[in-house]
């Protein structure tokens, strides 16, 4: 075959290539944007801007930043935390319907099957819920894809149906591969999630035990709740406010199982139990209380406790629907007759006849209503889906462009080479053509080099200025630290890129000693340019004497103005009096500080991250006195520092390390913890910016007497 025919194939062969890396560059790219519309989306949600939820939902759809399964995902959501029930469970059959191409669809798809199953278990729709469930734990089960915690609470969902299917030994097996999951969970999570989801797993099942009258097995999963729950409160990031709630549920559960296994005397114990949780004197404690009460026959503490059924159902956020009043008004009705209360029992009748009309109407009206919002989102639906034809149109006449320019080039590319061809064949005919021929060859071979010296040079220019950048960033937060008797501070910062988005800061006057650590969205020049925004933001505000949250409030002012392409902060703002030690200080979306000589995580109120919500209210809290007590503020590089195998260093291991390794002084605790974390990553790449800030005041700072 001619060479200069092979040439051409070459080239093509390389194109193709160039291409294959483009498509996958591209592919990455589009994961990167889809991670980051969820984050937007997510903390819309968690500030309960419902309706922001499902404008940005749309806006990412149309623009292609998130799949058709991960829109309707989050649509479901918004529904769901606002109970609209009936549309949350539209919207996740939608999502279940949409094709499934990448991992994260995969994993999006877990996460609907999961919320939808629960839906209809809940509504008592078994076989519903089973039909969603199942397939879903098989589809993880051949793809692979699929955490531990997808599959153990689809397979408790599974068994919670079986159950009450009277598939008794299918849904044994079912509640005990969920269990090996949550299992899973634990060992691999250091975060207290798993456990949070396994003790509420644990009271579906036990709950599913006592609907179905198996007593004696619903004893060993409430006994397995309750171990669940003692373990979920040795963890630094627990919601407290769930520790006494459960507990009372627990007892509650216990009592009733109890009772249906004729042990009066223990049922009654456990129903003490619960009256010493501070659940039992809620509202919605003392209703869930007579489900033990009524099985107990003691129906006048019953109808005492249905006394507040009305602020329980309101703080439930339920209505007086067809299903409410005969889960709770029938029996409020039957525990006044039981009880001999003749004309409360009436008066309880009277009600439920005048609130039937009532939640017949609204049933109706409801259901009207939703069908209306179906319509509109069919309308919206096919708004979006013309918007993305003219994008892909678009995207089509681009790529047709693409490739017209290609095949010109080629071309282009083969007419030389059968010119240079030519005029080799006329070479071998004179010597003087030949002479000439490698003159011109000589001549382009120059050119080459004088363009191969013209790219080196641009290339040391990039990274000169991108040198000259890290200079100007790092100059930007002190490296001198205080050199006050009393005050022990030391902070280092360590790029993942030429330049990051980490911060950490301090302003020192007189007895005012501020301090913060922050970590901007994404890496990379953008982030270092928002990076010195927030830093100059903070030295200013703190130079005027303003509170931590006031802090947070003036930068999130000045941050979410013109911020077109939706970065933000994450940021711990701390102040301490050093003549008394006090210590106010805002958590700002950022890790809880670790603080104590036996270090433990600060309570913090998580707030929202700076940046994302004009107006945003941020909540300040405060310590009486830290006087002696070191506090270690870090940015998220430590605890999610990653080896070759992508395992995270972890909270759990850094608050490991800092307990075997007594605190001596600031800078040793940042400087072994620098070491820790290139010991963990064995040669890994830095996958995130890493910022430390440690800190002690002492009775000895100044000012102090």
């Amino acid at each position: 075959m001619n060479k200069n025919r092979l040439q051409p194939m070459h080239a093509i062969l390389l194109l193709t290539m160039m291409l294959m890396v483009g498509g996958c560059r591209e592919t990455r790219q589009q994961e990167v944007r889809a991670e980051q519309a969820d984050s937007v989306i997510f903390q819309a949600g968690s500030v309960k801007q419902y309706k922001r939820m499902m404008e940005l939902t749309d806006s990412f759809e149309v623009a292609g930043s998130i799949s058709a399964l991960d829109a309707n995902r989050w649509r479901g959501v918004a529904y769901y935390r606002q109970g609209q029930y009936g549309m949350a469970e539209m919207c996740y059959r939608k999502a279940l319907e949409s094709k499934v191409v990448t991992k994260q669809d995969q994993l999006n798809y877990n996460k609907v099957a999961r919320r939808l199953s629960e839906i209809l278990l809940v509504r008592h729709d078994f076989e519903g819920s089973l039909r969603i469930a199942i397939p879903a734990v098989k589809k993880m089960e051949a793809t692979g894809i699929g955490s531990d915690m997808d599959f153990a609470i689809l397979l408790n969902n599974i068994g919670c149906c079986q159950l009450n299917l009277g598939r008794d030994a299918d849904a044994q097996e079912s509640f005990l591969t969920a269990r090996e999951h949550y299992a899973n969970r634990w060992k691999t999570d250091s975060t207290s999630r798993g456990f949070q989801e396994a003790v509420l797993g644990t009271v579906y099942t036990s709950q599913a035990y006592i609907n179905t009258k198996r007593y004696a097995e619903s004893i060993y999963w409430i006994d397995r709740t309750e171990m669940l729950l003692n373990m979920y409160r040795t963890k630094p990031d627990a919601r407290k406010e769930y520790f006494d709630e459960y507990q009372g549920r627990i007892e509650i559960m216990r009592a009733v199982a109890l009772e249906g296994l004729k042990k009066t005397d223990e049922a009654a114990q456990a129903y003490s139990a619960f009256l010493k949780t501070n659940y039992s004197k809620t509202a919605p404690g003392q209703i869930n209380a007579t489900d033990y009460l009524m099985v107990a026959g003691r129906y006048k503490e019953a109808t005492l406790n249905y006394r507040h059924l009305s602020q329980a159902l309101s703080e439930w956020g339920m209505v007086p629907t067809l299903d409410n009043i005969q889960l709770y008004m029938l029996p409020k009705y039957r525990a006044n007759v039981e009880a001999g209360r003749r004309d409360s029992a009436q008066v309880v009748g009277r009600y439920i006849l005048s609130e039937l009309d009532e939640a017949i109407s609204k049933q109706v009206n409801s259901t009207t209503a939703e069908l209306a919002t179906i319509y509109d989102t069919q309308g919206k639906d096919a708004e979006i889906a013309r918007q993305q034809v003219d994008m892909a149109k678009q995207r089509l006449l681009s790529t047709g462009i693409a490739l017209v320019l290609l095949i010109t080039f080629f071309l282009i590319y083969t007419l030389n080479k059968r010119k240079a061809a030519h005029k080799l064949a006329a070479a071998h005919r004179s010597l003087e053509e030949a002479h000439a021929n490698l003159e011109d060859a000589h001549g382009k071979l120059q050119s080459a080099y004088d363009e191969l010296e013209k790219t080196t040079k641009a290339k040391e220019r990039i990274e000169s200025e991108l040198r000259i950048a890290r200079d100007i960033q790092m100059s930007m937060v002190p490296n001198i630290f205080p050199d006050a008797e009393g005050i022990d501070l030391y902070a280092a910062m360590l790029p993942a890129k030429e330049v990051g988005g980490d911060l950490y800061g301090y302003l020192l006057q007189g007895k005012e000693l501020y301090f913060c650590v922050g970590d901007v969205s994404g890496k990379g020049v953008p982030a270092s340019l928002f990076m010195a925004q927030a830093t100059r933001l903070f030295r200013t505000l703190a130079a005027q004497h303003m509170k931590p949250a006031e802090i947070a409030n003036q930068m999130n002012a000045a941050l979410t103005e013109n911020n077109e392409q939706g970065m933000f902060i994450t940021m711990f703002i701390g102040f301490i009096d050093l003549s008394t030690g006090h210590m106010d200080y805002c958590n700002a979306g950022h890790n809880p500080p670790i603080i104590g000589m036996e270090p433990t995580f600060l309570d913090v109120e998580p707030n929202a991250p700076i940046g994302i919500w004009e107006g945003m209210e941020y909540e300040g809290e405060s310590l009486d006195n830290i006087m002696d007590i070191p506090i270690f503020v870090y940015s998220d590089g430590l605890n999610e520092a990653e080896n070759a195998q992508q395992e995270q260093l972890g909270d759990e291991r850094v608050l490991e390390f800092l307990r075997s390794h007594p605190f001596t002084s600031c800078k040793q605790t940042v400087e072994m913890l620098k070491e820790e974390v290139e010991k963990h990553r064995a040669g890994a790449e830095r996958n995130d910016d890493l910022t430390m800030l440690s800190l002690r005041v002492t009775s000895s700072s100044p000012g102090r007497r």
